[in-house]
């Protein structure tokens, strides 16, 4: 019988530091773009063309993170039998950090030494390793760091099952995980439910993304033999699996330069755009020669399947060095599971309907022989090994069991996340399942600040006071109600999000004429670029860093935008009159650096590049450090290389 305990555990981490208070407005790129949708199969360029997200709203950006790494005590979750132990981490999005063999202690997941966030996520804030649980959109998801609610039940075989669950609120769907390791079982279950509570379908988007080690050897083994490669460039591109690509066998991790996707083009029935061809069953798996590693399976809900690679270039290994700075040995790759055929496409959930899944995770245990031979015999040798240790047929009939319990109200109560699901219940009247209890306690002190709004009316709060992310989708009560300054911000940012610009400027300055605030400047001066309105730019960020000199997010915007918008004066004139405090920090710095440069100072850029700049915030994907360092050499006519510390390339070599 397997057991289910809450410790702690003691890890190195990063402090995540304050919420960006400044509303996701739309000015944030996406890395996933792709260009030749037009090029592609009619189901998928569907998906691609179908649920964009345009902003993060209600949900606030996390940036507020840094480097400083200290020991704490995570709360976790661990789930073991005599074969394998799982440890869960319910204060950061549920994510599966460990699972150990527990015969040959071979721990078959990267695990991260730290948690150490970087800007990968949807609202910025992401770490590596483990198992990580997406729902809601590309990228990221939302609660990548944010707690989730947990609870025990009892499972169909007596032993324990843990539940972890969620309210997605960009998507106002509800995400439950059912993870079971049955008495006996060397396959760790975790049963998947994505419900949409609403009558309007919504668009839906789930990968599993499990990082895993890698070696120079490292071979993934999946049912395909073609993937849909993403390099970065915003083209999809159909390759043979395994030797149609760039590199001689794309399915060797450590034989890739650069960054890539590669998004399995997996047999399937239901694809209308294909010749029917006879289905397999959904799997991956990484190896070593020796036929040791991880496979991962599921039922025929999750389709696609994917490896990412971040490429032995520098780059790449600066990224890892960056993400897994302690003990990374050869660093990881990811293999992933989804819903659709790659990540850039979303699904239509109909209205009050639910999608349910079930995956396995274990110790791959191949033939040597097996795992290096060649393509289509080692990947059917998977499939063999799949069988033998759980058959198809028994795979459904614990799935159906699983599905059974998923309505089952939980018996313990293990961690307790937010109220916002009980919020969103109690406007829309909704109702979910009693297997995923969505309550407001008085500890939810965020979440009780807006249940005046039900009852038609928003109070003020102290204008220096940053408010809270808006609930966009409540634009109707937003409209309906009576208050002062802070009802009108919120009233212009749901309206923004609803494309009604001149609306949400008009309910901003109404705001002001109740009392200034720095995020009603702010959004006017946000307002005033997307109309080419320079001098309402300049008094927009000018107002609001009077009113909040000290904010990190909002010097760091203001700066960027008057640089790039040509007022580089004027930002220089900002620049000085920021506390001394913030003038260090590497976020300003790298932005000084930028000014230095414009303004015809760049032997100063110069010094301070090389006296070292590290924000913390560098995006995923971005190579302004590199471009920056050679734009600055340029200026001075010199060729001193990119340092490996700036070079973060997804692309380069």
């Amino acid at each position: 019988m397997s057991e289910l305990r809450q410790e702690l555990l003691e890890i190195p981490c990063a402090g995540l530091g304050p919420e960006n208070p400044l509303p996701d407005l739309g000015g944030h790129g996406d890395l996933h773009r792709v260009r030749n949708a037009e090029d592609l199969p009619v189901g998928m360029r569907r998906g691609i063309g179908h649920g964009h997200l345009r902003s993060i709203l209600p949900c606030l950006f996390q940036d507020g993170y840094d480097r400083d790494r200290r020991p704490v005590r995570l709360p976790v979750l661990v789930l073991e039998n005599e074969h394998l132990t799982a440890t869960v981490l319910p204060t950061l999005g549920g994510r599966l950090h460990s699972l150990v063999q527990r015969a040959t202690g071979r721990e078959l997941l990267h695990r991260n030494a730290v948690i150490q966030p970087g800007n990968l996520g949807l609202r910025g804030a992401w770490f590596a390793g483990g198992v990580e649980w997406n729902l809601g959109s590309t990228g990221h998801w939302t609660g990548t760091c944010e707690p989730v609610h947990a609870a025990a039940l009892t499972g169909p075989d007596g032993s324990p099952v843990l539940r972890l669950w969620e309210w997605e609120r960009t998507r106002g769907l509800v995400s439950q995980l059912d993870l079971w390791l049955p008495g006996g079982s060397d396959l760790l279950h975790v049963s998947v439910r994505v419900t949409n509570p609403a009558e309007q379908p919504a668009p839906a988007y789930w990968w599993s993304n499990a990082a895993v080690p890698q070696t120079p050897a490292t071979r993934v083994l999946v049912p395909a033999d073609q993937a849909w490669r993403y390099g970065y460039t915003e083209r999809l591109e159909l390759v043979d699996v395994p030797g149609g690509d760039e590199v001689s066998d794309l399915t060797r991790p450590m034989a890739h330069r650069r960054a890539v996707d590669y998004f399995f083009e997996l047999p399937a029935e239901d694809l209308p755009d294909t010749a029917a061809r006879a289905r397999e069953r959904p799997f991956v798996a990484a190896v070593e020669p020796d036929g040791t590693g991880i496979l991962h399976a599921s039922t025929c809900r999750l389709r696609g399947r994917k490896l990412f690679v971040w490429g032995e270039g520098r780059g790449g290994r600066r990224w890892q060095e960056w993400l897994t700075p302690d003990g990374t040995g050869h660093g990881y790759a990811e293999i992933q599971a989804g819903l659709a055929r790659t990540q850039m496409e979303h699904l239509e959930l109909p209205g009050r309907s639910a999608w349910s899944w079930l995956e396995v995770y274990g110790a791959a245990a191949l033939d040597p022989e097996d795992a290096a031979a060649e393509w289509p015999r080692a990947r059917r040798a998977v499939a063999d090994h799949l069988d033998q240790r759980l058959p198809e047929e028994e795979m459904d009939r614990r799935a159906g069991q699983l599905a059974a319990l998923a309505d089952v109200v939980p018996e313990r109560v293990l961690h307790t996340a937010s109220g916002w699901g009980a919020l969103e219940l109690a406007r829309t009247g909704s109702t979910v399942s009693e297997g995923t209890p969505f309550a407001m306690t008085g500890a939810h002190t965020r979440e009780r600040a807006w249940l005046p709004l039900l009852e038609g009316r928003l109070p003020d709060t102290d204008p220096l006071t940053a408010p809270d992310g808006t609930l966009v989708q409540w634009g109707d009560l937003l409209e309906a109600a009576d208050g002062g300054w802070l009802v009108r911000y919120h009233r212009g940012v749901a309206r923004w999000w609803r494309g009604d610009e001149a609306g949400a400027v008009t309910a901003w300055r109404e705001s002001l004429e109740h009392r200034p605030s720095p995020w009603v400047w702010r959004n006017l001066a946000v307002a005033a670029g997307r109309s080419g309105d320079p001098a309402g730019l300049v008094e927009g960020y000018q107002q609001a860093l009077t009113l909040a000199p000290g904010l990190r997010p909002l010097a760091v915007e203001a700066l960027t935008e008057l640089l790039e918008t040509g007022r580089a004066g004027v930002a220089r004139e900002l620049l000085e009159q920021l506390p001394a405090e913030l003038r260090r920090d590497d976020r300003v710095l790298l932005v000084e650096v930028r000014l230095r440069l414009a303004t015809g100072e760049a032997s100063t850029a110069e010094r301070l590049l090389d006296a070292g700049i590290a924000p913390v915030d560098l995006r995923e994907g971005s190579v302004r450090l590199a471009d920056l360092w050679q734009a600055v050499q340029q200026a001075l006519g010199q060729d001193r290389p990119v340092p490996a510390r700036y070079d973060f390339s997804m692309t380069g070599g």
